[in-house]
Parts: structure tokens; sequence; C-alpha cells
């Protein structure tokens, strides 16, 4: 009897240390994805590997080809460009804000190219909101799955920073150009 009163009581002790050590740290649960885990499909075919990203800051966009922001394309090129050997951006089409995304994958890769020259990583066309989100933006936007903040998409070119070892470091709304201090200052 003594001995499983000293088990029970060992137990209990070492559930209160759990608890309270975890309160001091940021809760990780034991099946959470990092952002490497993460393959996508690309814009005009092929996989996006997040693992090929490793050691770099990865910047996450949704985009839209109709939006009083699309022109935040230009800004997006200019910061790929200038950072590249430093980070990566990778735009994620979807139709979620005012029907701004109504074409296809294809119609999107000719629309980027011909209006923008973009060159940096497009993902396929996804939701990025609601209970048909992509698993990648479930996982940007829950603490309890990114381990770091809760976010909610509010627009077309919502950004979210990532540093070089995956971690979310900022969230930026639409209004936030990609060539902004704001933003470039945390690269």
């Amino acid at each position: 009897m003594i001995k499983l009163l000293a088990l029970g009581i060992a137990m209990l002790s070492n559930t209160a240390i759990t608890n309270t050590s975890l309160t001091n740290e940021v809760p990780v649960s034991a099946n959470a994805k990092t952002i490497y885990d993460f393959k996508v499909e690309a814009l005009s075919g092929g996989t996006i590997d997040f693992a090929k990203f490793k050691g770099k800051k990865i910047l996450i966009v949704n985009t839209a080809s109709k939006c009083g922001y699309t022109p935040q394309y230009d800004g997006l090129e200019e910061l790929y460009k200038k950072y590249q050997d430093k980070l990566v951006i990778v735009g994620f089409p979807a139709n979620n804000f005012g029907g701004q995304e109504p074409g296809t994958n294809g119609e999107i890769v000719e629309f980027c190219k011909k209006n923008y020259g973009v060159t940096f990583p497009m993902a396929g066309k996804v939701s990025v909101k609601g209970d048909d989100a992509a698993a990648i933006y479930k996982w940007l936007c829950n603490k309890s799955e990114n381990g770091v903040m809760d976010a909610t998409i509010t627009w077309n070119f919502n950004k979210f920073l990532l540093d070089e070892n995956g971690i979310i470091i900022a969230k930026f709304d639409s209004k936030v150009t990609p060539m902004s201090d704001e933003l470039t200052s945390k690269l």
C-alpha cells in the first residue's frame, strides 16, 4: 500500500512538474509538423518541397490576380531578386476574397509571367481559410500546429515570414508592401 501511495505521489509530482514547465515554453504537440514537412503542388506543375528552403527565410503570400493589391507582385519580385541568397518567396493563389482569383493554374501562370515577370515559386491555387483551407495554411494560422501564433487571413496578399529555422517570426496584412521597411527590416 505504501509503495502504491508513493508511486501515485511520484506520478502526480511528475505531472505537475511537466505542466509547470510547459507554461514557460512554447507548447509543441508530439505530432506537430514543421514548415519543412510540407510539399505542395507547384502552379506550373511539379512540387514545391519546403525542406529545400532550410537555412533561408521564407515569405508565404496568398495572392490574387484581380485585387487592388495585385501590383504587389512587382514588389514581391523585386524583394525576391534582391534577397534571393537568403530569402525564398512562395505565392499561393487563392479565390477566398471577392472571387478575385477565378483563373485556372495555367491562366494564373500566364498572368503572373506576362504582367509581372514572376520568377519566385508559386503554388497551385488553394483555399487559405475555412474548412477547406490547405494544410499549410491551417499550420500557418493555428498556434496549436505552428507553436507560435494564431493568425487570420484577412484578405489577399497577407504575408507570413519564417526565419532560417522555419519558425514564424511575423505576419503582415495586405497593406504592408513587400519592399516596406516594416518587412525588409526583418530580413
